[in-house]
């Protein structure tokens, strides 16, 4: 018998934000008054409304199973939003609902790699994205963005690494963690290699109502020959609130759809079905609770970059979307506090944690070591007390 754990498996690194997040929560049960920036969620409850719903499912026995692929009807209330509110035309045969948007790029990555395929990745990048395209057997290609661009893909940096082995580019607008919103015409050039090169695009947009300046453009929306190639994804978690109802969504070509039911058929089945139900009142029903978390958003961000620009030797630009920030923290590394020695956004993040109990994350985790990540998805309170605490621990 042939013993040992699975190679590929074994190299899947764990997340650095979680553990971040989890260190945090350690010590604020603990008692100690930690502030922190780490937090991928919103710190809004869901709107009542969606509460309601899930509760009125379970009153009335709607607990059973449901298709694989997700209730018929809440895949009609996707196709729905995605022709009202993305210009997108889907049935219902091409969406596939899976539990959370991180399971549907799962799903897709699994559905369009082989061994020895290429899949593009933006860096700075979400920590999952590099991870699940070696769980799909193929190898991410980093793409080095800069600042002063936006920290966006361009034409000269996207043609330097697409090969012959380019099976996928992972576009993710608005971004996490940069903030970055790609414009019509940054999409259009993407649109355009893909096309060239018969590229697939795989479109995360689970931030898209998270968006302050410009507006949220769907690349698969340029064309019917572009939205061939594109495998759009969202969810519920961000814009409702609703990070541990676990429902995400994806919407493709009917193939590749097919192919993403079968694999979730084996896989977990369908989703949560009482989250579906209240999914389904999410997408039809009241949308002003989502106005007021993005107007209570704005504040914040406007408030946090404005603080940060102002602290000796940080900077930032100023992110159109989403709800991160990325701090430059350049002119700090190899500078001394305390007797803790900046070598890094590691060392930075442990310095702030056990000196003045603020959590950020390490730009290491995103593959950016000059920079940290604030999360402003906390309370403007929270805000300013814990840039109050960075600016003296710093300065």
């Amino acid at each position: 018998m042939k013993t040992g754990l699975s190679k590929k498996n074994m190299e899947i690194s764990s997340s650095i934000t979680l553990a971040i997040t989890a260190k945090a929560k350690k010590m604020k049960e603990d008692g100690v008054d930690v502030i922190s920036f780490g937090a991928g969620e919103p710190d809004f409850n869901t709107p009542k409304h969606i509460r309601d719903a899930a509760i009125d499912a379970l009153d009335k026995g709607l607990t059973g199973y449901t298709a694989a692929s997700g209730l018929p009807k809440l895949k009609e209330a996707i196709c729905e939003k995605l022709k009202k509110e993305n210009n997108l035309i889907y049935k219902t045969e091409n969406v596939v609902v899976s539990n959370g948007a991180k399971h549907s790029l799962y799903n897709a990555l699994q559905a369009i790699c082989n061994p020895e395929d290429e899949v593009i990745v933006a860096l700075p990048y979400w920590v999952s994205y590099t991870e699940l395209v070696k769980l799909a057997d193929a190898t991410p290609i980093l793409v080095h963005t800069k600042e002063e661009d936006g920290f966006k893909y361009t034409k000269e940096s996207l043609e330097k690494v697409i090969t012959e082995n380019t099976k996928a580019i992972i576009l993710n607008s608005p971004n996490n963690p940069t903030g970055t919103v790609y414009t019509k015409d940054e999409l259009k050039m993407i649109a355009d290699l893909a096309l060239k090169n018969n590229i697939y695009i795989i479109s995360d947009e689970i931030y898209e109502k998270l968006t302050y300046e410009g507006e949220h453009i769907s690349i698969a929306s340029l064309g019917d020959e572009i939205k061939k190639l594109t495998i759009v994804v969202n969810g519920m978690s961000k814009a409702y609130a609703m990070t541990g109802w676990r429902i995400g969504y994806l919407a493709c070509e009917k193939e590749i759809a097919k192919i993403i039911t079968n694999i979730q058929s084996h896989a977990t089945s369908n989703p949560n079905t009482m989250a579906q139900y209240a999914s389904i009142v999410a997408l039809e029903e009241d949308q002003e609770p989502i106005q007021k978390m993005v107007e209570a958003f704005l504040e914040r961000r406007n408030y946090m970059v404005k603080t940060i620009n102002s602290i000796e030797n940080l900077s930032c630009r100023n992110p159109e979307g989403a709800f991160y920030v990325m701090v430059n923290i350049s002119k700090i590394i190899g500078k001394t506090f305390k007797g803790y020695k900046i070598n890094g956004s590691m060392d930075l993040a442990e310095y702030l944690l056990d000196k003045v109990n603020v959590a950020v994350v390490p730009g290491i985790a995103f593959g950016a070591d000059e920079y940290i990540r604030l999360s402003y998805a906390t309370s403007l309170e929270n805000i300013k007390e814990g840039l109050k605490r960075i600016q003296k621990a710093i300065e």
